[in-house]
């Protein structure tokens, strides 16, 4: 049974002092792929280190976090429009709104947003979208510089069943992740509402660790334990949930050659 990771940032400090064995365990529990998010310029080298020491495994995106938009964000869109300009990646992410930790520089955010869709469709990439405590704000802009054409997936999906219908309305997918673990996460009330065709399966490790190891450095190995918690909604066996939120995962990010 393969999965594919859809978001991790697999070159986080955190895991420097045990990688080599947190791939190992990544491969262990069948993980395919590890898409990885960018977050600012600072990010970028240990990103690509991880795709030169694990190639074929470790898949780089471009992009730059909406809580990393300060006064220098045009200076960092700059460097990473030409690492986009020079190589291949496989979405342009992560990016996004984010009106939970600050909201100083939030106009910023919308127009650091605004550019990095405008690559997306230059470059016919699919998008990687963060929108934490701004679901309906981020759903507003991408419907507004929608072509028919964009695509990609909603992170960390933890919205209502409404703002879900408008997600896959746009031809977007729902990335699922710990949450769906967590007794109050909300997402029992939405995810059997929803197809399998319109969801992928991520761990955003480091961060939110799904139940049992809620509060405690995340991993893709426990992209297993999001599939079954998945299925059960569903009503599906988690291979089922691992078969077709794979061919999911592929399909978006089927541009990309390593």
């Amino acid at each position: 049974m393969n999965y594919i990771e859809t978001h991790a940032h697999i070159y986080s400090r955190k895991f420097d002092s045990d990688r080599d064995q947190l791939i190992q365990d990544i491969r262990d529990a069948g993980i395919e792929r590890v898409y990885m998010p960018n977050v600012d310029v600072e990010t970028i080298d240990a990103m690509l280190a991880c795709e030169e020491k694990y190639p074929g495994l470790c898949i780089p995106m471009m992009g730059l976090h909406p809580c990393d938009v300060k006064e220098d964000f045009k200076e960092q869109l700059d460097v990473m429009k030409k690492w986009l300009d020079r190589r291949d990646f496989a979405a342009v992410g992560e990016i996004g709104l984010d009106l939970y930790w600050d909201k100083t520089f939030f106009e910023q955010q919308k127009e650091a947003l605004r550019i990095q869709i405008a690559w997306a469709k230059e470059k016919q990439l699919p998008i990687v979208l963060h929108c934490r405590e701004s679901m309906d704000e981020t759903i507003k802009i991408v419907q507004e510089e929608h072509d028919g054409q964009l695509r990609g997936i909603f992170h960390c999906f933890t919205g209502n069943l409404d703002q879900a219908k408008q997600i896959i309305e746009m031809g977007f997918l729902l990335g699922i992740g710990g949450v769906a673990t967590f007794k109050n996460g909300g997402l029992d009330q939405v995810i059997p509402e929803l197809g399998i065709e319109n969801l992928v399966l991520e761990t955003d490790a480091p961060y939110l660790a799904p139940v049992p190891f809620r509060g405690k450095r995340n991993s893709p190995a426990y992209l297993p334990i999001i599939a079954e918690k998945i299925g059960d909604y569903l009503q599906m066996s988690k291979e089922e949930v691992a078969l077709q939120t794979k061919q999911n995962a592929l399909n978006l990010f089927h541009e990309f050659s390593s």
